[in-house]
């Protein structure tokens, strides 16, 4: 549910729940379009819905509403150092997550935890755009936009919220 004190870009963000990829040789040109609007950061361009896009997805959402991404934004590692740092106890809807696994890393945004998991709105989670649970113990970084005032805080959920754990979103 957004909330009247969400930040522009979650917002963006809940706007696109449910976007997904086409599996096989056609591909999403609604979700291509999306990932491509913040091309001049991603450092690639998105032809096809096969490649990793989770970083794409989160540039695409801030540039929408007019908040410069990180350079490289398609590495989802890239996003570690990228705005201002936020600490774990000050977390709040619309932070930055970045995450590491086998084979690379991900990132998404904040929308609550329960105590052994991140609860997570972000793309190429499942091939689509969804909320998922990513292991605590996999965080690397949680950011804010700079200039932007953090408003909110944690949030705290149940684990059986009927959200799917994730332990690998490649």
């Amino acid at each position: 549910m957004t909330t009247a004190s969400d930040p522009a870009w979650f917002t963006a963000a809940r706007s696109h729940l449910g976007m997904r990829e086409i599996p096989g040789p056609t591909h999403n040109n609604k979700l291509l379009s999306l990932l491509n609007t913040a091309s001049r950061w991603n450092g690639v361009i998105w032809r096809n819905d096969e490649m990793p896009w989770c970083g794409g997805f989160v540039a695409a959402c801030l540039v929408e509403v007019g908040i410069e991404p990180v350079k490289i934004a398609a590495r989802a590692a890239s996003w570690a150092t990228w705005g201002a740092n936020l600490r774990p106890d000050r977390l709040a809807p619309g932070a930055v997550l970045v995450f590491q696994r086998e084979g690379g890393g991900h990132v998404g945004f904040y929308v609550g935890e329960d105590a052994r998991y991140y609860h997570v709105l972000g793309g190429n989670q499942s091939n689509a755009v969804t909320i998922t649970r990513i292991a605590k113990s996999r965080l690397v970084a949680s950011r804010w936009p700079r200039g932007h005032a953090v408003f909110g805080g944690p949030v705290k959920m149940t684990e059986v919220a009927g959200i799917p754990v994730s332990t690998n979103e490649a």
